[in-house]
């Protein structure tokens, strides 16, 4: 899985720590959903999506090979 956070965050000027405090995780998840080492629920990427006024689908890649 790819991510487009670090972009939207930065369009927004917001920190890891202030979007992990916006959705209720600790930074260390938004390190990880940035990298694509963690999946987050659905639950979740909407609160990210939702946080940072896109969609899923703008701000989440997933490909063939996460499948």
């Amino acid at each position: 899985m790819q991510t487009r956070m670090k972009e939207f965050r930065a369009r927004r000027d917001m920190t890891q720590a202030a979007l992990a405090e916006a959705v209720g995780v600790r930074r260390e998840t938004i390190v990880f959903l940035e990298k694509g080492k963690y999946n987050p629920s659905l639950r979740l990427a909407w609160q990210v999506a939702r946080t940072l006024e896109t969609s899923i689908d703008e701000l989440f890649i997933f490909g063939e090979e996460d499948e």
